[in-house]
């Protein structure tokens, strides 16, 4: 079980949050990770490539300079069954193209911005999110 950190959680949403907002204003788009993650590969022809680059590297380095900083690991409980990985990760990229956008670009961008499509698209992806959790924890046993 995932111990509750109100604090964390706050300073963690609001940082989300302000970047997401900076991002909307210095270049007009959505923080949308997916999408973002997406425009590396070729074709890549424009003149954000290197915000979107910095964007990722910066997701990848925060903690480790968290570790860094603080001595302390970051602890992140994660599946070792790499086939189940693997279907997870086709599931949720076919989930961002189905959507038109990812959890977000959604559920921090669109909800924000009122947008009827991401307050259906949030639901969708939080029940999905709710069911996987049910059959692993009390039909599986996981």
């Amino acid at each position: 079980m995932t111990a509750f950190t109100p604090l964390a959680s706050f300073i963690g949403g609001t940082l989300i949050g302000l970047s997401a907002v900076l991002l909307l204003l210095a270049e007009g788009r959505i923080a949308g990770i997916s999408g973002i993650a997406s425009r590396l590969f070729p074709p890549y022809g424009d003149r954000l490539f290197a915000g979107r680059l910095a964007f990722i590297v910066g997701l990848v380095a925060a903690p480790v300079l968290y570790a860094a900083v603080t001595g302390e690991g970051v602890v992140q409980t994660v599946s070792s069954n790499l086939v189940l990985m693997a279907v997870a990760g086709l599931l949720v990229g076919f989930g961002s193209v189905w959507g038109s956008g990812c959890t977000s670009g959604h559920g921090v961008c669109g909800l924000a911005r009122l947008s009827r499509r991401s307050l259906l698209a949030t639901g969708v992806f939080m029940a999905a999110g709710v069911a996987t959790v049910f059959v692993a924890r009390h039909v599986i046993g996981g």
